[in-house]
């Protein structure tokens, strides 16, 4: 498959092994090497979650994400469209890595920050016509910008998702051996973090417009959208 161009839009998709879509999200490429996939949005870039995820944001409740586990458990869930909010975000994607690597930059005055890395543990990308098919696996690792500090996150619903049998035990092996490499990563600075300084400073290019996410055909969560 060829390269995506940077500026093109592509869709990170989180799918479950049943092959129903449990997010969406559009992003435009910085870079794409044989190293990792770059890509980027604004804030009010296109989502979909699912529906108790946006109802957690909205109401501030983070038990109603122990709900949207419980039903990704059944089988069945809705999906509901939403929009990326209050940060700009960069994604650092090895393709067979069982992380990304994600910058969020926030307002400074007139201007903005890096406010802090967060690594993603997730299934290793499968690349698609459109963009990249991946699966979140729920822990979490958030760094600080200088990389002088992290501390691990969600490790309460990585237990719940475990008990579920949503995280079988290879993945929670290949989750362990992902965490090393992280750790490693950080203690000496390699991979995305051996360049922390520049993509600290990265910006998002102005001329490129808001990424939206295609419409879904109804009632069909299987659906492959083109991004545009």
């Amino acid at each position: 498959m060829e390269s995506f161009k940077a500026g093109q839009t592509v869709v990170r998709r989180d799918v479950h092994r049943t092959g129903r879509v449990w997010s969406e999200h559009a992003l435009r490429v910085v870079a794409d090497t044989s190293e990792a996939l770059v890509a980027a949005c604004p804030p009010g870039a296109g989502t979909r979650w699912p529906a108790l995820y946006v109802k957690a944001r909205d109401e501030g409740d983070r038990s109603v994400r122990t709900q949207a586990f419980d039903a990704m458990a059944t089988g069945v869930w809705e999906v509901a469209d939403a929009v990326w909010q209050d940060t700009e975000l960069l994604l650092w994607k090895p393709p067979a890595a069982w992380f990304s690597v994600n910058a969020f930059y926030v307002p400074d005055g007139d201007g903005r920050r890096l406010r802090n890395w967060y690594v993603n543990f997730e299934h290793p990308t499968r690349r698609t016509s459109y963009g990249f098919d991946t699966f979140d696996l729920t822990v979490d690792l958030v760094v600080d910008p200088d990389l002088t500090r992290w501390e691990w996150k969600d490790e309460d619903e990585y237990a719940h998702v475990r008990r579920l049998g949503i995280i079988t035990d290879t993945e929670h092996q290949a989750v362990d051996a992902a965490r090393d490499q992280v750790l490693a990563m950080l203690t000496e600075p390699s991979g995305l973090f051996a360049h922390a300084e520049r993509w600290a400073a990265w910006r998002w290019e102005p001329t490129w417009p808001t990424p939206r996410l295609p419409q879904p055909a109804a009632g069909d969560q299987r659906v492959v959208p083109k991004a545009g």
